[in-house]
C-alpha cells in the first residue's frame, strides 16, 4: 500500500493498488486494525476508479459522429 493521496492517484495506479488491497483482506493475514484501515483505503480506491469511469464515459458520449460515423467533435455535456 502507498501513502500516496487517492485524490492524486491515475486510474491506473488506483486499480492496482486497490486489487493489492483486496488481496490482502481476502487472504486474512491483516490484523482487525489493519484490516479496516485497508477496507477504508480500498473504499477511497474503489470511489476513485468509478469516478474516473464515470468521467471517461461522459467524454465518450459527447463524442459526435459525421454522417459516414466519422468523429467530427465533441459536444457539451447536458448534466441534467
Amino acid at each position: 500500500m502507498t501513502d500516496t493521496p487517492v485524490s492524486e492517484m491515475s486510474f491506473e495506479d488506483a486499480m492496482a493498488e486497490l486489487e493489492r488491497v483486496v488481496g490482502t483482506l481476502e487472504s486474512g493475514d491483516a490484523s482487525l486494525d489493519d484490516s479496516i484501515r485497508l477496507y477504508e483505503r480500498g473504499a477511497e480506491l474503489r470511489k476513485r476508479c468509478a469516478d474516473e469511469l464515470r468521467r471517461a464515459e461522459e467524454k465518450v458520449a459527447a463524442i459526435t459522429l459525421d454522417e459516414q460515423g466519422q468523429p467530427k467533435g465533441v459536444q457539451p455535456l447536458d448534466p441534467a
